[in-house]
């Protein structure tokens, strides 16, 4: 009987960071590369980009706000698969600077879609990972500027070695319900929707590597990472990196050859394993 052929899953995929991260795994991966999108049409269209330059991603949709498609996703793999050796979290949202949105909506749609949402894509593809599976949860360097900014208390229940992940989605639901009223500052809070999204995928990371270390299939490593300050629409193209350059973190993080003991459960960013808060 032959081994079931290995799979790749990058979230978000059709544009910036994630299309650079597939066309990453195409090239290195010995497997197939799954490109998906919330937008069939753009999705297919930058799967064709990529055969264009003669390489042979895959597509599926997935739009990681809805159950629905997450869970449409999850069959086709295990029907077609059987499991899923690298996933790529890296869908997200940011407000541009000069947006008209009240905070208020900022926090909820912004910690939605970075971190409710990648929530459940987790829960629904984390019993398919295979022994030896590699995760990347795409973070940011926003994260560790915006903890520091939080009251001591609120540090301090982040960064509980024991927080699960029902208490850090409880954690978060309070930043957004202190947003819908103004209070988030006066109650110890960042007034940055989009960092404490990002804190709390760095310490969902952390939980993650806990559980995962627990799990009965060898050698599963995850790790969140920064991409750093990378020219794409959700920067405005007004970074420093190449989404080329951007890629090349996750890249590192999704192929860590077997028996990789480090980084396992850490914040990466250029490669470099970094102190947190």
């Amino acid at each position: 009987m032959t081994s079931p052929k290995a799979v790749a899953v990058v979230t978000g995929s059709n544009k910036g960071i994630g299309l650079q991260i597939v066309k990453g795994l195409c090239q290195r991966f010995n497997g197939d590369v799954y490109l998906t999108a919330r937008n069939a049409e753009l999705g297919k269209r930058a799967v064709q980009s990529l055969k264009a330059e003669g390489l042979d991603p895959k597509f599926h949709q997935l739009d990681i706000t809805d159950i629905t498609s997450i869970n449409r996703l999850r069959d086709h793999l295990q029907e077609h698969y059987g499991g899923l050796d690298i996933l790529v979290n890296n869908a997200g949202i940011a407000f541009k600077k000069d947006t008209d949105s009240p905070f208020s909506e900022q926090a909820r749609i912004t910690c939605g879609v970075n971190f409710f949402s990648q929530v459940d894509v987790c829960d629904a593809l984390f019993p398919l990972l295979r022994p030896h599976a590699r995760v990347v949860n795409m973070s940011s360097m926003a994260a560790q500027w915006s903890i520091v900014k939080c009251s001591s208390d609120i540090q301090a229940r982040f960064k509980d070695a024991t927080i699960t992940t029902l208490q850090l989605k409880a954690l978060v639901q309070e930043f957004i319900d202190a947003a819908q009223t103004g209070d988030h500052v006066s109650q110890g809070w960042a007034d940055m929707a989009y960092g404490v999204s990002k804190i709390a995928m760095t310490i969902l990371t952390f939980i993650q590597h806990r559980v995962l270390s627990q799990d009965s299939r060898p050698g599963i490593v995850i790790n969140s990472c920064c991409p750093g300050y990378v020219q794409t629409d959700l920067t405005s193209n007004q970074g420093k990196k190449t989404p080329e350059q951007g890629a090349d973190t996750p890249l590192y993080l999704s192929l860590l050859p077997p028996a990789t003991t480090t980084p396992n459960g850490e914040f990466v960013s250029d490669r470099e394993i970094q102190k947190w808060g």
